[in-house]
């Protein structure tokens, strides 16, 4: 990366360098990915048990003789983590996820809408976050149908985030990265750390269950934007509840300020 992203020899070795590599590594070609990723589109079996790891949180048990863990387990996709399984290392779950985002079906209707505000989404190479949740609710209003309860199920459960990551991916992508943090005790929540030219941004992603649960969600990201030493954070809850009213609200607790949006 020298001379064109950094001067000097010793401004590589930083957080920013390293994120810079990771951007150039899991978007060029090589003989290791091209491997995996002909493994994904050739076994349909594979590429939706990837899926469903990756995008739901689900947490799966570890099964020595079940017959796709073992094939994933001897590709390289997946380890067994304290017999449960978990995506073999960060490169391999951002090249996954990057792959499965280009591959949604919801492509097209995310990064449309996304790229059509994008302008407004990046000012003096800062990320406007809140807005960009904003906008992305309104995407969901018009499709939503709260009378219908199994179609709601399916898009707070099944297609929430990945729509969510489809959406943003389309306007960091070429400068920025993001990381997925599943919990693997919480299926209900999940944390996105995105790197945007130096910057760190992290949005809780999670199933609403209750004000008392989303107390517990608010200590939560606070406690991790402190081990970051941030002091603004972002939630974004795909709710059943019909009484719910979508849109974003600032909410500042102590020294931090938390923007939470409803789905």
């Amino acid at each position: 990366m020298l001379p064109e992203t950094f001067e000097g020899r010793n401004n590589p070795w930083t957080e920013d360098g390293v994120n810079e590599a990771v951007k150039y590594i899991i978007t060029e070609k090589n003989t290791l990915f091209d491997s995996l990723m002909g493994k994904v589109r050739s076994f349909d079996n594979l590429r939706g048990k990837l899926k469903e790891i990756l995008f739901t949180g689900e947490t799966v048990a570890y099964m020595q003789y079940n017959e796709e863990q073992e094939q994933l387990l001897m590709y390289g996709f997946i380890i067994n983590n304290h017999n449960t399984i978990a995506i073999a290392n960060r490169i391999f779950k951002m090249l996954l996820y990057n792959y499965f985002i280009s591959e949604s079906k919801y492509a097209e209707e995310m990064r449309g809408d996304a790229l059509d505000n994008k302008p407004e989404f990046i000012k003096g190479g800062k990320l406007n976050v809140p807005l960009i949740m904003e906008r992305f609710i309104k995407t969901q209003e018009y499709i939503r149908n709260l009378d219908d309860e199994e179609a709601e199920k399916k898009l707070i459960e099944d297609e929430g985030r990945e729509k969510f990551l489809t959406y943003l991916s389309s306007i960091i992508n070429g400068v920025g990265t993001f990381s997925v943090e599943e919990r693997n005790r919480d299926r209900r929540r999940m944390d996105v750390v995105i790197h945007y030219r130096g910057r760190r941004y992290i949005i809780e992603l999670k199933i609403w269950h209750g004000d008392r649960y989303n107390e517990k969600g608010e200590k939560q990201i606070m406690d991790y934007l402190d081990s970051y030493g941030l002091d603004e954070g972002y939630l974004l809850s795909f709710s059943f509840n019909k009484t719910k009213d979508p849109g974003v609200e600032k909410i500042n607790i102590g020294d931090k300020t938390i923007y939470e949006g409803i789905v």
